[in-house]
């Protein structure tokens, strides 16, 4: 018990040393015997104190103590630690056998402290079976008896114990001394044991045992507080063991009139009003004795072992726990099954009237008892309905509808508040009152109901249906008074335990109450907690809302109720406010159909049913501004800032949409779910009703409903966003699912499309609600736009016809139109939504679309419309131009979802667009609204919109061939006074000069051009006109070059092996050169760059056919090696540049660098796939030659010489025939340095042209190929001998070349050959320079 020991603890241990009878020698125990009958006199007389009492006690503790010390050498005593670690046939015995008593090993004490439940039972059983034994014994015998047999008793003690054993006696004692130690499991064991001593041996009589409890465990002032508290405790489970074995019952059904009931209840009650922590377990032992009491007769014939084991005749024994709540303690007891219970007379007569158990109910309310509230509300289901004791705590008569009446509730609200003394457990008050406010046969029909994944509705009973609006409406008044408005308004205990008493109900909830209970006070406090995190009340509500995402993860009415709560109280803000993803997660957790509609239907209750997220009060953290904004449509500011109500419903149109982000269902299911929010979007954001909020379709069968207020302009539009990103979705959906599906033909089409076809279900569903007299569209068009949103619906109404034909025909070619029809008719619906979303922008390009798909399909169908739109067959050929320029024209200002539309019918149509409309896709990628800012005055720096990149005509069909204009191609590239990178490509593409201040830069098009040109690059010039400084037109095209540049990436995709992919190329390097791609954006040079990489460079297949010219390679391929040489070169515009521009300078020029290699790869794979004659590449090596004169002449020249070696690694015909250049070319080289690095050259070429062919012709052709080029290398290696290197690295390197050359000479058996050759004043310097290596040649050569 801590570092304090009480005497009673020390006489505990003296007595656990050995046998009670054999402790002490005669001559001690007589002194201690009348020392004790002095005790005894001085005990019985009146004017004794306990004080004095327990000194007495003491000082015979220490006498005993110093006796057994003395005789230590005679006797040795032996310890509790020896006693169990010695054989168990040599324990001490209890009891003499001498005495003719059976032998009681009290090592059994040792063993109810352990911490295992299992050997507390075993010593229960042992010390009850050896004590039945030993009493049995002693009753046979007498007293008398064994003193005659020479038995020497303990000194006698006024313990009440005369007709009990002396082991017993002690056993008893030593058990109730016990129960009071902290020592392990001492509590629990001793209880155990003390609880069925008592029961299994009925001479231990209940007056006895009350007065030894007192005397054994009474605190008196001079105790300390764990010392005192270690009494208090002890004397409680004391108690409790004296209940739960079922001897007050005894003594009741023995005596009616017996006195013990009453004063044991009163001596309950008085220990309870000692400490705070007392009176729940107080509580607790006095409803074991009205509740719980046990057999009310021995029973006969059951000995410990089957009462333990829970076999035999009579009914088992079963583990009881009482816990004593902040002193966390639990005791854990048996107790019988079979209960009998008291009668109420006997709680009238005996509990009830116990003195101070009446004052205790009466100023319970006052002071804030919850423990005489929990006695009152378990007591009164024994007694008559009428009795008048408990009126301070329960309504008379009692009703549950009274109990939770706000009255009553709020005259109760000071007992439950002062319940959280015992946190963190919930008091036991709590559990009964959920019980009696939840009871469980009420919804039983609605636990089924609410099961995982299910809807369904049952029918229920007149009076079921009564008994759960009762139950409401006391759950109702229950949270309303108690949670909201004693606990959540009080401190952060009493909100602690606001957190407990809700996850209580939560276990008992039917999906239905959910809504009472997550009500707006309590979720507008759990955001205020959460929200703050430097508080430890903020881990309670994680807590609590992680129970909460358990309690519904699986039940989908459960999760769709706390969800509405959640999002209603905190006006759609939830995660944000909180900054967690808990409503998030929720949504994402919806996996079957049935769960999504139910979410959706209580999302459009909620958009519908106004005002409810804005009627509850606001509270501190609220302003009444925010949730009294609920004005009409017309007085919201479109653009302001939403109040309450708007952030709600936004929120509810949000979120339908993002159902379908995780959701996986077949089709046919997930189909059904995006018609329930297509359908709700549609109706809310598109259409509202003159006559009244509901408006019934009986061609649909359904019911249709508006808010009370008109639906603000901002939301109709959020609607109308979210409906095309629906529509976009669905149709990204079906491309995947044909993709998935690829090869099977229109056979998949026909399986997918036909009965899953969200455009055109929307489609019919519109022209439905448009026929209905009473409903309109939101907003009222002008007349182009009314003509526009009437010619759409007809054009997609009949494509869609003409694609159901084409399915129908199960066509190959038929299925590629039908492909086209599908992304025509969607484009066509997002059009129609634009027009609505965006009035008076749109209607001229639905117009030009509706042209082009008359002309695309000009059947009857689609011709038979009007006289008004004249086709002329003439024009047939164009479309493809006018089908791109309206595609470009809807890019600019256009959604994603248009976006997607658009390149789903560029991706099916790309395969027939023309050169031109290609070229001006590439002419929008190139645009400028600027003039390159570093001009050279020499040379035409800006850009005719006409020339295509590195001077490849656009004028010219690349069907035909790509030209150059040869005429045009300048050299300025070379300049050295040249300071920006891509200045050369500029220059060299200007035939005109364009004056610096001109806005409207059109390269000299002619009016016909201009016309198909994209019209938005004339807004833009025009919006630059009026804006100073341009900036928002700069903005504006880099958007528009990025979605074109995503519309030349599927072409790329589509087309990889034509010849135009060339002329894409051309451009797009164009513009990753052009300066202000460098110095504009960086994410525009990004995305050229990965088009240029993954798409032509990296791309399995490429250019191919007759169209390409070799004329039109060599002059990208001379452009790319010049741009591969180019040197970096500072910007002379500012003399200090800043570190970080110089960084990004350096890192574009390796850009740039690296962009010409891999063009140069990608070149030259195209011409070695074209098989060119040798004598058609005459122009070709000459390019190589002068690339190679430049790298060995000049130093300012920067091509890697690695990356030659790498040409020539990879195609060996062009190092193959370079090799004489290139030998001659070194001899004669002005630098040293270049000189030794290109013969690293040469050997790649010798590498590359002898070991590559194995084959026997290979090889003779490969010698006769070194033999003719033997004078040159003698030449070379004879101007490197005599002209050796200054440095050694260089010199070494020149030796390992010659060592190299002359290792393949002799594998070739040339070297005679070679010597011969070799100049004779080269052989002096050879011996002198090259030494070994050379006069080994020499020896080979004689041989």
């Amino acid at each position: 018990m801590g570092s304090q020991k009480r005497g009673s603890e020390s006489t505990e241990e003296v007595e656990d040393e050995g046998p009670v009878d054999k402790i002490e020698p005669e001559q001690s125990r007589k002194k201690l015997r009348k020392e004790k009958k002095k005790d005894g006199e001085s005990t019985s007389a009146s004017s004794i104190k306990p004080m004095e009492r327990l000194k007495k006690r003491k000082a015979l503790d220490k006498d005993r103590r110093g006796i057994a010390s003395v005789n230590d050498e005679s006797k040795p005593v032996q310890t509790g630690m020896e006693l169990k670690a010695a054989d168990d046939t040599k324990e001490q015995p209890a009891s003499s056998p001498s005495s003719g008593l059976p032998e009681f090993h009290i090592t059994v004490f040792k063993d109810l402290a352990s911490v295992n439940a299992s050997v507390r039972e075993a010593a229960v059983q042992k010390m009850v079976m050896e004590l039945q034994e030993v009493q049995k014994v002693y009753n046979k015998l007498g007293k008398k008896a064994l003193a005659e047999r020479g038995l020497q008793l303990e000194a006698e003690k006024d313990d009440g114990l005369n007709n009990c054993a002396p082991s017993l006696r002690y056993a008893v004692r030593r058990l109730i001394r016990g129960v009071s130690s902290s020592r392990e499991c001492a509590r629990q064991g001793f209880a155990l044991g003390l609880t069925i001593l008592l029961h299994k041996i009925p001479c231990i009589e209940v007056k006895s045992l009350l007065k030894l409890i007192v005397n054994m465990l009474e605190v008196s002032s001079s105790m300390k507080g764990q010392e005192a508290k270690d009494c208090l405790l002890g004397r409680l489970f004391a108690y409790g063991a004296l209940v739960r074995s079922g001897r007050l019952v005894d003594e009741w059904n023995s005596d009616k009139n017996t006195p013990y009931i009453k004063e044991f209840t009163s001596i309950i009650i008085s220990l309870a009003a000692k400490k705070r922590y007392l009176q729940e377990p107080a509580v607790s032992v006095i409803l074991d004795l009205v509740e719980k009491s046990c057999y009310s007769k021995p029973v006969s014939g059951l000995n410990i072992t089957q009462a333990l084991a829970g076999s035999g005749s009579a009914e088992p024994w079963v583990e009881y726990n009482m816990d004593l709540g902040s002193e966390g303690i639990t005791w854990t007891g048996y107790q019988a099954q079979a209960q009998i219970h008291l009668p109420a007379e006997v709680l009238l007569r005996h509990v009830l009237e116990a003195p101070g158990i009446n004052d205790w109910f009466e100023g319970a309310a006052e002071v804030g008892n919850p423990d005489a509230l929990l006695l009152a509300l378990k007591v009164r289901e024994k007694i008559s309905p009428d009795s008048k004791i408990f009126d301070k705590l329960l309504p008379n008569p009692f009703s549950t509808s009274k109990l939770f009446a706000p009255s009553h509730l709020s005259s109760l609200a000071n007992c439950l508040k002062e319940s959280t003394f015992c946190q963190p457990r919930i008091h036991s008050v709590w559990p009964v009152l959920v019980n009696s406010l939840l009871p469980d046969g009420v919804f039983q029909d609605e636990d089924v109901v609410s099961g995982p994944s299910t809807i369904k509705k049952h029918k229920r009973s007149r009076k079921c249906s009564s008994s759960k609006e009762d139950v409401a409406k006391n759950l109702q008044y229950f949270c309303e008074v108690i949670i909201e408005g004693s606990l959540l308004t009080s401190s952060h205990d009493r909100k602690h335990l606001a957190f407990d008493i809700l996850l209580l109900l939560l276990r008992r909830l039917p999906p239905s109450f959910i809504p009472v209970v997550l009500s707006y006070k309590l979720v507008q406090c759990l955001m205020d907690v959460l929200s703050t995190k430097d508080t430890w009340l903020h881990k309670v509500a994680q807590h609590f809302l992680k129970e909460l995402l358990d309690w519904v993860r699986h039940d989908d009415v459960r999760k769709v109720s706390v969800i509405m709560a959640l999002q209603r109280h905190s006006s759609g803000r939830f995660d944000c406010i909180t900054r967690t993803k808990t409503v998030k997660d929720l949504m994402a957790e919806f996996k079957t159909e049935s769960g999504c509609l139910l979410f959706i239907q209580n999302l459009t209750s909620m958009f519908v049913d106004e005002g409810d997220a804005s009627e509850e009060p606001s509270d501190q953290s609220q302003t009444t501004d925010d949730n009294s904004e609920i004005g009409s449509a017309e007085d919201k500011d479109p653009v302001g800032p939403l109040g309450n109500s708007d952030f709600l419903r936004s929120w509810v149109i949000d979120s339908l949409p993002s159902i379908l982000k995780y959701l996986k269902l077949d089709p046919e299911a997930k189909f059904r779910v995006q018609k329930e929010i297509l359908k709700f979007l549609a109706v809310q954001g598109l259409f509202s009703s003159s006559l009244s909020t509901e408006v019934t379709s009986f061609e649909l069968q359904e019911k249709f409903r508006w808010p009370k207020a008109a639906t603000s302009s901002a939301l109709c539009r959020m609607c109308i966003e979210q409906l095309q990103s629906l529509l976009a979705n669905a149709q990204k959906g079906e491309g995947q699912k044909m993709e998935g599906q690829e090869g099977e033909g229109p056979r998949a089409l026909t399986s997918i499309r036909e009965p899953i076809d969200l455009g055109s279900y929307f489609m019919r569903f519109l022209s439905t609600l448009c026929n209905i007299p009473s409903v309109s569209l939101f907003q009222t068009l002008n007349n182009e736009d009314e003509k526009a949103f009437t010619k759409l619906q007809a054009m997609e109404s009949r494509l869609c016809r003409e694609e159901r034909n084409c399915l129908q025909e199960r066509n190959l070619r038929l299925s590629a139109t039908a492909n086209k029809l599908h992304a025509l008719r969607y484009l066509l619906i997002q059009l129609l939504l634009q027009v609505l979303l965006r009035p008076g922008e749109f209607s001229e390009a639905a117009s030009e679309l509706i042209l082009c798909c008359k002309k695309a399909f000009s059947s009857s169908d689609i011709l038979e419309s009007s006289g008004d739109d004249e086709l002329d067959v003439d024009e047939a050929p164009k479309l493809m131009d006018v089908l791109v320029d309206t595609l470009l024209s809807l890019l600019p200002q256009s959604s994603a979802p248009v976006r997607s539309a658009i390149e789903q019918v560029f991706k099916y149509f790309c395969g027939d667009i023309t050169d031109d409309g290609l070229l001006r896709m590439l002419r929008v990628i190139k645009k400028d609204l600027k003039p390159a800012r570093h001009q050279d005055a020499d040379s035409d720096d800006d850009s005719n919109d006409d020339d295509d990149f590195l001077d490849i005509e656009e004028a010219e069909e690349i069907d035909e061939a790509v030209g150059i204009d040869e005429a045009e191609t300048g050299e300025t590239g070379e300049s050295d006074e040249q300071t920006d990178d891509s200045a050369a490509v500029v220059g060299e593409e200007a035939d005109e000069e364009i004056p610096e201040a001109s806005d409207d830069s059109d390269g000299g098009m002619d009016d016909d051009t201009m016309f198909r040109m994209d019209t938005y690059l004339a807004r833009i010039f025009q919006e630059r006109k009026n804006q100073a400084g341009g900036e928002t037109a700069h903005s504006q095209l880099l958007l528009f070059k990025l979605r074109a540049l995503s519309l030349l990436e599927i072409y790329l995709h589509e087309n990889p092996g034509k010849p135009q992919v060339l002329s894409v190329y051309s451009n797009l390097a164009q513009a990753f050169v052009n300066p202000h791609t460098g110095e504009g954006s960086e994410q525009l040079g990004q995305r050229i760059w990965g088009i240029l990489q993954k798409k032509i460079f990296k791309a399995k297949e490429y250019p191919k056919g007759e169209a390409l010219q070799l004329s039109t390679l060599e002059s990208l391929l001379e452009k790319n090696l010049k741009w591969a040489s180019k040197p970096f070169k500072k910007n002379r515009s500012s003399e200090n540049p800043s570190k970080k521009k110089q960084s990004a300078s350096r890192n574009r020029h390796k850009m740039i660098c690296s962009l010409a290699q891999n063009s140069i790869f990608w070149i030259l794979k195209i011409i070695d796939a074209r098989k060119f004659p040798e004598s058609e590449l005459r122009e070709f090596f000459d390019i190589f030659k002068r690339v190679l004169v430049g790298y060995l002449d000049n130093k300012k020249i920067q091509i890697k010489s690695n990356f030659l070696k790498e040409i020539f690694r990879r195609r060996p015909w062009i190092g193959h025939h370079l090799l004489g250049f290139l030998l001659e070319k070194c001899g004669s080289a002005e630098s040293e340095f270049r000189r030794v690095e290109a013969l690293d050259l040469v050997i790649e070429i010798l590498k590359s042209s002898l070991f590559l062919n194995t084959d026997g012709n290979g090889q003779v052709a490969s010698k006769k190929m070194l033999k003719s080029y033997l004078p040159k290398f003698g030449l070379l290696i004879k101007v490197l001998v005599t002209k050796m290197p200054e440095k050694q690295a260089r010199r070494a390197h020149v030796r390992k070349f010659c060592g190299k050359v002359f290792q393949i000479i002799s594998t070739s058996n040339l070297t005679k050959s070679f010597l011969e050759d070799l100049p004779p004043d080269a052989h002096v310097a050879c011996e002198t320079q090259l030494g070994e290596s050379f006069l080994a040649l020499k020896k080979l050569g004689r041989l």
